[in-house]
C-alpha cells in the first residue's frame, strides 16, 4: 500500500487533521546465523521494503492501533497495557510503549494506522521492523527525537524478550534501526561495536527466496537450541573461562571440544564458533570486492545451519540446493531463525528472470507449491518521512 493511500485510510478511520508519516525496513542477514545470543558477529542489512505509519497524537491517553494487513483494531489506556494474547500483531507496539513509559520517556495517546508490505512469517523480521517503527514514533512525537537510536534498538529487543516472551538476540532490531543504504553492518552482538561495509555486488544482485513456509518462532525449537548452546558454554567452561561460545577461535575450540560428551551440543557449538569466522571472512570478501569468495562463504554457513545446527528443514535445504544449481548462481544460504521462512541467493543481473522460473518450477515440484521471489536494494533504518 502507498503512503497516499495509507493517508487515506487514516482519515477514513481517525478522521481528518494533520499526520505525520513514518517508515521502518525489513532486514536480511547476510551471514552469521544463531551466533547473535552467542556473543558473535552478524552481518545483517536493512531492505527497502518495511513498515509505514500514519499516526496523530490524541489529547488524552488512548492509544488506537490499526493496520491493513490484519483486520484487527487494538486500543489500550498508555496508563495500564498488559500483553494479551487475543491482541496479537498489536502486542509489539504496545510491549513498545510500556517500555518506553517504564524507563521515564514521555508517552501520550495516538492515532496510528500501519502497513507492512513485509511478508508476514517469512524471517525478515516484521516484528522488528515493527518495533521499530512505533520506538521512533514516540521519540518523535513525544520526545523532540532526543532518544539516541541505539537506545530505541535496545527498547525493541526488551519489548520482544519481555512482553512478547520471544528470547531473541539484538540483531533484528539493530539492522532496521541502524540500517544505512548500500551498507551492511558488522555488528559485534556481545560488545555492540559495529561498522559498515559497502555492499557493491558488481554484475551480481541479491535475491530473497521465501520458501512459503510459514515459521512461528515461539513454536520453534529456538529456545531448545539456545539452552543447547548454554550448556555448552557451561561445559567448556570447566576447561577454559570463556564468557560467550563465540569468544573462542576455532583452533582453541579444537583444543577442548572432546569436553563436550553429547553430540548435539558439541554440533551446536561447533556451528557457532566456525560460522564467527565466516562472518568476519565475509565482511573481508565485501571490502575486497571478492564476490566469489563471498558466496562460498554462504554456502558454506547453510550447510553448518543444516548439518550441525539443525534448524533448516526440508522447505529451506531444497530451495538452497535449487538455487545452486542454477546457472549464474554463486551462493546461497537458509537466513532468519530457519525451519521455513527464506533463504537468499546471490545471482548474475543478466540470469534472474531464468533463476526464478527454474528455482521455482524445481521447488515447486518437489514441496508441492510455490515459493516468491523478491528483490530488493538495500536501504535506511527506522525514520520519519
Amino acid at each position: 500500500m502507498e503512503l497516499k493511500e495509507l493517508k487515506e485510510k487514516f482519515v477514513e478511520l481517525y478522521g481528518e487533521g494533520q499526520v505525520r508519516s513514518f517508515h521502518s525496513p525489513g532486514r536480511v542477514n547476510l551471514i552469521g546465523e544463531h551466533i547473535d545470543y552467542n556473543g558473535g558477529y552478524v552481518f545483517p542489512c536493512a531492505l527497502e521494503f518495511g513498515t509505514y505509519a500514519c499516526v496523530r497524537k490524541r489529547e488524552d491517553n488512548k492509544v488506537n492501533l490499526a493496520s491493513t494487513n490484519f483486520d484487527l483494531q487494538v486500543s489500550v489506556d498508555v496508563e495500564n497495557i498488559v500483553f494479551k494474547e487475543e491482541d496479537d500483531w498489536a502486542n509489539y507496539p504496545k510491549g513498545v510503549i510500556k517500555i518506553m513509559k517504564e524507563m521515564g520517556y514521555k508517552v501520550g495517546g495516538m492515532d496510528i494506522v500501519i502497513s507492512g508490505n513485509i511478508p508476514n512469517g517469512a524471517g525478515l523480521s516484521s516484528s522488528a521492523s515493527l518495533e521499530l517503527l512505533i520506538g521512533v514514533i514516540v521519540n518523535n512525537l513525544f520526545n523532540a527525537g532526543k532518544i539516541e537510536q541505539v537506545d530505541l534498538v535496545k527498547i525493541g529487543q526488551k519489548a520482544e524478550n519481555v512482553f512478547v516472551g520471544v528470547n531473541c538476540g539484538i540483531m533484528d532490531q539493530f539492522a532496521v534501526g541502524m540500517g544505512k543504504k548500500g551498507k551492511a553492518i558488522l555488528l559485534n552482538c556481545d560488545t555492540l561495536d559495529y561498522e559498515y561495509a559497502n555492499v557493491d555486488l558488481k554484475d551480481y544482485c541479491l535475491v530473497i527466496m521465501n520458501t512459503n513456509k510459514r515459521r512461528a518462532l515461539n513454536e520453534s525449537k529456538y529456545n531448545e537450541r539456545r539452552a543447547e548452546c548454554d550448556e555448552a558454554l557451561a561445559k567448556l567452561n570447566e576447561v577454559k573461562p570463556v564468557k560467550e561460545l563465540c569468544n573462542l577461535s576455532s583452533k582453541e575450540f579444537e583444543e577442548i571440544a572432546g569436553v563436550l560428551d553429547k553430540e548435539n551440543v558439541r554440533n551446536r557449538a561447533a556451528h557457532a564458533i566456525y560460522e564467527n569466522e565466516r562472518v568476519k571472512e565475509a565482511f573481508k570478501c565485501l571490502n575486497e570486492g571478492k564476490l566469489e569468495e563471498f558466496g562460498k562463504l554462504l554456502t558454506a554457513s547453510h550447510n553448518s545451519l543444516r548439518d550441525l545446527y539443525e534448524v533448516t528443514g526440508k522447505e529451506l535445504d531444497t530451495i538452497v540446493e535449487e538455487a545452486l544449481k542454477a546457472e549464474g548462481c554463486i551462493g546461497a544460504r537458509m537466513t532468519g531463525a530457519g525451519f521455513g521462512g527464506c533463504a537468499i541467493a546471490v545471482v548474475k543481473k543478466n540470469k534472474t528472470e531464468e533463476f526464478k522460473s527454474s528455482v521455482g518450477e524445481n521447488y515447486k515440484s518437489k514441496i508441492g507449491y510455490r515459493p516468491s521471489f523478491y528483490m530488493s536494494g538495500i536501504g535506511n533504518g527506522s525514520v520519519e518521512i
